[in-house]
């Protein structure tokens, strides 16, 4: 295989687009671990004074969401 060919597939078919689009997700994945691992390293001592947790957000989300739901079901009947 030469570099044309290999060219070629990469970039003017419909797989190759794929394998691209695939290789640049995986490459993003294991970037956004190996930083989230060096800025967790570099600040591990740093904690929040009133305990929150950062995924507390979510669940205000969350919770948000289902009085939301409950108030659309309750109109409905």
């Amino acid at each position: 295989m030469d570099i044309v060919e290999i060219y070629h597939f990469l970039f003017e078919t419909i797989p190759g687009i794929g394998v691209l689009v695939g290789a640049g997700i995986v490459v993003s994945i294991i970037l956004c671990v190996i930083f989230e691992a060096r800025t967790r390293k570099r600040y591990r001592n740093h904690v929040e004074e009133d305990g929150a947790d950062e995924w507390e957000l979510l669940e205000d989300l969350r919770e948000a969401e289902a009085e939301e739901e409950a108030i659309l079901h309750d109109e409905r009947d």
